[in-house]
């Protein structure tokens, strides 16, 4: 059985973002990939295991080597994700804009331009 991780459970770790990094460019192998970082060989194997689990990288032997790809068309579901938290929070800074905007426009028109200090009331 094989088990299917969640693929922001994945691009949860930098290592992997990292490693996902290095692969939208080019297709390389397991030590290529392992030495771009610090980590022993056998930790980078394992997070390429864990995005390879969650379809987020794909590999392709050839000869006696094993080559690595991104899956692009399951990085769509992130894209996906993405533009629906980027739609809500457009939409908070329109209305925040909007807000601001207003403020400016009441202290511009006279509402709220009496003077706040002790010094300048009337007694």
């Amino acid at each position: 059985m094989i088990l299917r991780r969640d693929i922001f459970q994945a691009i949860a770790d930098p290592t992997r973002r990292a490693i996902l990094a290095l692969l939208a460019s080019q297709t390389i192998t397991a030590g290529a990939i392992a030495d771009n970082f610090d980590g022993a060989r056998s930790t980078i194997s394992k997070h390429i295991q864990i995005l390879t689990e969650c379809g987020l990288v794909e590999s392709n032997q050839k000869g006696r080597e094993i080559y690595y790809q991104i899956k692009m068309d399951k990085m769509t579901e992130i894209d996906l994700w993405l533009d629906q938290i980027r739609l809500i929070w457009e939409d908070r800074f329109d209305s925040l804009d909007q807000y601001v905007t207003k403020i400016k426009n009441d202290r511009n028109h006279g509402k709220n331009s009496e003077p706040r200090d002790a010094d300048n009331q009337n007694i």
